[in-house]
């Protein structure tokens, strides 16, 4: 096979890549054709309803509406008390269906007090606040997410707003849109303020995820979350005018007190009515104006607190207890993606070893309860990681950041992350000057500057845009490591078979000519950007989080550093590869690259696993190494297993192939 065929397919790949990752199947490829002997993949959890969801969305519906059904103990409208009688049954129902937990029946006595209080068509604010707390107190032992991870996109909420329900609650959402007349009952409009003041931004989104039986509202599951978060937050902004924003931010800011009570899930459960009771009605319009239109201002400045992630444990051992296994796996993967990544860059610069044993922790527990271990196992590992929680804690903290570990942590990040990438980089090119194809170096040189540009990009939106995730950090790192390994599988099989020099020479006369075509040149502009990019989109957050911790002028420092040694080793590699024999260069080359690809994949593997998409099967006693790939596990291990035998086997061909010829 020759190297166009070679990079013809290879960018063929690389198509078929950027296509499946759009549709999200891209990592299910990949996986499948690496972990092929592994036990299968979890796929990505879908939106679905659970019956809690159903009991709270019924149950807020209750204490919105039941004042248009009774008033002053007269009912008012029929068709809506016969619906509030109704809901409230299902609600009872519902509960007494839900799996067994310590407090299930005290929840059934309130669901059936409840349905006592609307039979006798008692007031209004008893029904509500009946309503209310025991939906409350329904989450707290059936949890449901409760907020979005990121700060929603208000910009991409009003795009949605304006595409899927203009046309019946219109365009200023007033439930006169075009659509609208005839429906019964009617469009909500979102612009009455009396209903605005009861209803929280989750109620919103639970309503645009399960949508409303017996009314025109569908439910838009099929939107992602981040997407009926946002579509929420515009829904409940157009009942508050924006020209309370300013008066809103300013109370915000001058509020500190304010600001340490409310965070994002508070946000989102709360009602602008509940805010009204504490702060005053004229204050709690100007406030939920501005925080339903900037709710990024409620997401606390990151700390050295891992008080998310004990609270999600504390969730996901509660979920295992009550034998809700799925709940407990996606509350355990919550506590290490949204509760401690934000954190673990942070960390490693702190107290590498420390920051190793919290990730091994969270992985052993999250494969105690995939194998469905005995509940006292699963405490056991919940209470352990609480004590390595407070270890973390103290390494955190402010006073254990310095000058000196600020330069270190600045330096080692860079040259460890940028030294992967170098090596791959500076191959190609020494390869391109060897073939004599120098006209191509501009593809690659622009390959890699342009994932320098895209990661000062990311830089600048995760310091003032947007928050990047845990998953979205994982399966960024997951797609390139496993992409790339996939790549340089191809590339290290290939060189091998040009080490003899006899093969070299006739693969210059014979195809040297047509092999390196326009398509293979974006191939390996290509190649270069992925592998650079995946260095720069870990290495920029690490820097942000040493960043935030002062010391800027010693972060800086340490860079500079780091980019020299860099510099230098590129400098050698250039110099040695223009001096070896063209046999020897492959032979090294073919070699180096095979290293690259089994610490990729095994890499791309953790990345995976540690965003919940691949299983974990913990190796106990298994030696670690983040240098090479190294992994505890045995998915990881089989991987790179894998991609080894691969390689020998090309390798192996490549020497028979010589040896007929």
């Amino acid at each position: 096979m020759t190297y166009g065929q070679i990079a013809a397919q290879l960018a063929w790949l690389y198509r078929l890549f950027l296509s499946f990752v759009s549709r999200r199947l891209a990592l299910s490829v990949f996986a499948a054709f690496t972990l092929a002997i592994s036990a299968g993949l979890p796929g990505a959890a879908a939106a679905q309803t659970t019956p809690a969801q159903t009991i709270w969305r019924l149950l807020d519906y209750i204490a919105v509406d039941y004042t248009e059904a009774v008033e002053d103990g007269e009912i008012v409208n029929q068709t809506e008390y016969d619906e509030m009688r109704e809901f409230s049954a299902t609600a009872s129902k519902l509960i007494g269906e839900l799996p067994a937990s310590s407090t299930k029946a005290a929840l059934a006595e309130r669901a059936t007090d409840l349905e006592r209080l609307i039979a006798a068509k008692s007031p209004a604010p008893a029904i509500a606040t009946a309503a209310r707390a025991l939906a409350a107190d329904l989450i707290k032992v059936y949890p449901v997410p409760l907020a979005p991870t990121l700060a929603p996109d208000l910009a991409r909420g009003k795009a949605l707003y304006a595409e899927h329900c203009a046309s019946c609650h219109g365009a200023t959402g007033g439930g006169d849109g075009p659509e609208a007349a005839g429906l019964d009952p009617p469009a909500i409009a979102f612009t009455d303020e009396a209903r605005a003041r009861e209803r929280s931004i989750f109620a919103l989104f639970q309503v645009i995820e399960q949508g409303l039986d017996g009314t025109s509202m569908a439910s838009f599951a099929q939107l992602p979350p981040p997407d009926r978060w946002a579509l929420a937050f515009y829904a409940g902004s157009l009942a508050f005018p924006e020209a309370q924003v300013a008066a809103g931010k300013a109370l915000w800011e001058g509020d500190t007190a304010l600001r340490q009570r409310v965070d994002l899930e508070t946000l989102v459960g709360m009602t602008p009515a509940a805010l009204a009771a504490e702060i005053g009605e004229e204050k709690a319009e100007q406030l939920t104006a501005f925080l339903r239109r900037h709710p990024d201002a409620a997401i606390p400045a990151q700390t050295g607190s891992l008080t998310l992630a004990r609270s999600r444990l504390d969730e996901a051992l509660a979920a295992y207890e009550r034998g809700d296994r799925k709940a407990a796996t996606s509350l355990a993967l919550s506590a290490y993606l949204d509760g401690f990544e934000p954190v673990e860059a942070l960390l490693s610069t702190r107290d590498n070893a420390l920051m190793i044993r919290i990730e091994g922790a969270m992985a052993n527990l999250r494969a105690a309860i995939a194998k469905n271990e005995p509940v006292e196992t699963v405490k056991g590992r919940v209470s352990a990681l609480d004590d390595l929680f407070a270890e973390a804690e103290a390494a955190l903290a402010p006073s254990q950041a310095s000058a000196t570990s600020s330069f270190l942590a600045a330096f080692t990040i860079l040259v460890r992350e940028g030294l992967e990438a170098i090596l791959i980089v500076i191959a190609m090119i020494a390869f391109l000057n060897k073939a004599d194809r120098r006209e191509l170096l501009p593809y690659v040189h622009g390959g890699w500057v342009a994932a320098l540009a895209a990661g000062a990009a990311t830089w600048a939106a995760a310091t003032w845009v947007i928050t990047i995730s845990g998953a979205s950090r994982e399966l960024t790192e997951g797609f390139g490591g496993v992409f790339a390994a996939l790549v340089l599988l191809w590339v290290g099989i290939w060189m091998h078979g040009k080490s003899n020099a006899q093969a070299w020479q006739r693969y210059i006369r014979d195809s040297m000519g047509r092999a390196l075509t326009r398509r293979s040149a974006w191939f390996l502009f290509a190649l270069a950007f992925i592998v650079v990019y995946r260095e720069v989109f870990e290495t920029i957050l690490f820097y942000a989080a040493i960043w935030g911790r002062g010391n800027g002028g010693a972060v800086i420092a340490g860079a500079l550093a780091a980019i020299a040694v860099l510099a230098v080793i590129a400098f050698v590699m250039m110099r040695y590869s223009r001096t070896l024999p063209i046999g020897k260069f492959f032979a090294y080359s073919s070699a180096l690259i095979a290293v690259l690809a089994v610490v990729l994949i095994g890499k791309g593997s953790a990345a995976l696993q540690e965003a919940g998409y691949l299983p974990i099967t913990p190796w106990p006693g298994f030696p670690r190494s983040d240098l090479l790939g190294l992994y505890p596990t045995h998915e990881t291990i089989l991987a790179q297993l894998a991609m080894i035998a691969l390689l020998a086997l090309g390798f192996i061909w490549n020497r028979r192939t010589t040896a007929r010829v």
